[in-house]
């Protein structure tokens, strides 16, 4: 997967549109009504997606850096994402403020980001160290957010929907915390 999804800019889109379609599938999925196996079923699907997304960028990080460089990098950004989450989770858990007023913004930074990720495919650009900056803040952003919406407004039944949410969420974080890691890496 990882020569094919990486021997071109196109190709790499038709693997960010089949994950697209995929996260959408395993969302309707975990929030079925039918029954609990449909909804793990559809946090199966996305953690395999993500799984399978992730895996050309961690392939790229060890064809650019020695092994052991590239170790170290995978376990900074694997520290990094934890603590990220780990405090912006606190955060509103100590807080106990509604994250809610947040969803028209993060909306509108999204569509922007996507704008740029497609505007990059077409016109051949990489995206480079402040692009994945802004991408961490908006996923710091979501965690505030969604995390906030699981305490206020997600019944206890949900809690595979609020599962998935958020894993998607911190494995989005994952990957830009370690393409910024990469970026600053090899500009060294």
């Amino acid at each position: 997967l990882s020569s094919w999804a990486l021997s071109g800019r196109w190709n790499w889109a038709i693997v960010l549109g089949a994950f697209m379609v995929l996260n959408m599938i395993a969302q309707a999925l975990a929030r079925s009504e039918a029954s609990r196996p449909i909804q793990y079923v559809g946090l199966a699907v996305a953690v395999i997606a993500e799984s399978l997304i992730l895996q050309p960028l961690i392939t790229v990080l060890f064809w650019k850096f020695p092994s052991g460089n590239a170790i170290n990098i995978l376990t900074a950004a694997s520290i990094i994402t934890m603590l990220i989450f780990g405090g912006l989770t606190l955060t509103v858990f100590l807080t106990k403020k509604d994250f809610s007023f947040m969803r028209g913004f993060l909306t509108i930074a999204t569509f922007a980001a996507m704008g740029v990720i497609i505007a990059s495919l077409i016109f051949g650009f990489q995206l480079g160290a402040i692009f994945c900056g802004a991408m961490i803040l908006l996923m710091a952003g979501y965690i505030l957010y969604q995390t906030s919406l699981v305490m206020q407004h997600y019944p206890p039944t949900h809690y595979v929907s609020a599962a998935l949410m958020l894993f998607s969420t911190v494995a989005t974080l994952f990957w830009y915390v370690l393409q910024f890691i990469m970026e600053m890496s090899s500009n060294r």
